[in-house]
């Protein structure tokens, strides 16, 4: 989810030349790694054999039949068997809670990265001592675990989105298939007051089109939009347990055409996530980003267009509970002295644009987050009072949707907002668009900034 840039920030273009995109994936998983097999059911085993298959004759005595000693052979590699069994498989479409698929395992891990040793880093004051010590105490078992669960399940419900993202299929049904994924692995439906601050969406679901490049999505009531052969789709979520958010986005296309326009944001988002680190100075990573983004072109009506990197939204630090933190990442070379810190977790995206790279604000809403400066004191309307004790009583400070609202069963809650928008209590954010015509392209992943390493804790086989 992209972080607008603000109106007093200073940007240059880079002149500098073009680098080879760099690329990092993890090696490939199997299927039954990753638990998504489909059809498998507990206590059958490869080859869709129940293992008590063998008990049905067991007591009779037959020419025909086998023998006990044969039989109890058989029951012996069966149980072996049942032993190497993995219980409980993921449905298609994910349905089952992590919690019931791992057992009280540990979660994957994300893609680990080894900090390179530079020579202007191998001392350390007792400042930068004691400042480890804290953060190592933040990112305890119960930190890493929270965000391990949320990462798998970001991964797992979008490799199910993947296979729905198609031309022919609604944007509505895309996001509530999103949505409910999301709920279910979580094990937190959100309609209990305070379940969904539990775990759950981390905000509001966008599934935004061509030119439209950031926050958009389907409203109830809306007219429902379907996908093209032709459009250009990216799709962005996040998934928090405990308030710890993954935001992770990616971009599908169907026409090859579009190619090159992909391949720029993912390599200018996997070269970021290279140069991040302890102590790394986010001008160089932004510069390194817009570098790769713009040695790319896309052939588009027999007519050669540049992919230039966005201007004014940006890569963002991730706090508890809130999406955006202080810390911005831009996409365009720029001037600032700010650096990455450990414990920090960056959300590393970029956007790639055939537009003007500049995104200006669109009519429609996409969200609502709770200013949380703000007082609530001087609200005259008791629909505003009731709903405000809703936002804070499910949502606090992460970002919802009206779709999300109407999940807890609130009705008529419009002229509510309405008054809680003009107190100024809450914010209200719509799509983000480049000039008509244009296309947008996003990849994004969220990065923790380990003491000792960094970890991109939303890897996938997919990107």
């Amino acid at each position: 989810m992209g972080s607008k840039t603000p109106n007093d920030h200073r940007q240059g273009p880079n002149g500098s030349p073009t680098k080879p995109a760099i690329a990092a994936i993890n090696p490939p998983k199997s299927d039954a790694a990753s638990g998504l097999l489909e059809g498998m059911l507990e206590g059958q085993d490869e080859d869709g054999d129940d293992d008590d298959d063998d008990k049905t004759g067991a007591g009779l005595k037959s020419d025909d039949q086998p023998s006990n000693t044969d039989t109890k052979k058989k029951r012996k590699r069966n149980k072996s068997k049942k032993k190497k069994g993995t219980g409980a498989q993921q449905t298609i479409p994910p349905r089952v809670a992590l919690a019931d698929l791992f057992h009280n395992q540990p979660y994957p891990e994300g893609q680990i990265v080894e900090y390179a040793v530079k020579d202007d880093n191998l001392e350390r004051t007792t400042a930068e001592e004691l400042r480890q010590i804290s953060v190592m105490s933040n990112m305890d078992d119960d930190f890493l675990n929270d965000y391990r669960k949320a990462a798998e399940v970001h991964r797992q419900v979008r490799q199910h989105a993947q296979t729905l993202a198609k031309p022919g299929v609604s944007m509505t049904l895309l996001a509530q298939e999103i949505e409910d994924g999301v709920r279910a692995l979580t094990g937190h439906q959100g309609i209990e007051p305070g379940d969904a601050l539990k775990a759950g969406m981390g905000f509001p679901t966008g599934l935004c089109l061509n030119n439209v490049g950031a926050h958009w999505t389907p409203n109830p009531g809306g007219k429902d939009v379907i996908l093209q052969y032709d459009d250009v789709l990216k799709v962005d979520f996040g998934v928090h347990v405990s308030g710890r958010i993954v935001d992770s986005a990616f971009t599908v296309a169907f026409n090859p055409v579009y190619d090159n326009l992909l391949a720029a944001p993912k390599a200018a988002t996997n070269a970021g996530l290279k140069e991040a680190g302890i102590d790394a100075r986010i001008d160089h990573i932004s510069e390194v980003i817009q570098e790769v983004m713009e040695s790319y072109e896309v052939e588009l009506n027999g007519k050669t267009i540049p992919v230039k990197s966005v201007k004014n939204i940006t890569g963002h630090n991730i706090l508890r509970y809130k999406i955006h933190g202080s810390k911005q990442v831009p996409f365009i070379k720029t001037r600032t002295n700010h650096i990455m810190e450990e414990g920090d977790v960056f959300a590393i995206e970029t956007f790639g644009t055939t537009g003007k790279a500049y995104l200006r604000d669109d009519v429609g809403v996409y969200g609502y987050g709770r200013n949380e400066n703000a007082r609530a004191t001087g609200l005259h309307h008791a629909s505003a009072k009731s709903l405000l004790k809703t936002i804070d009583e499910n949502f606090g400070t992460l970002v919802f949707s009206r779709r999300y609202l109407e999940h807890l069963g609130a009705k008529n809650y419009h002229l509510g907002m309405r008054s809680l928008v003009q107190a100024g209590v809450v914010d209200c954010y719509g799509p983000l668009v480049d000039v008509p015509g244009s296309y947008v392209a996003q990849f994004e992943h969220t990065i923790l900034l380990r003491p000792n390493c960094k970890e991109i804790i939303s890897r996938g086989d997919d990107y």
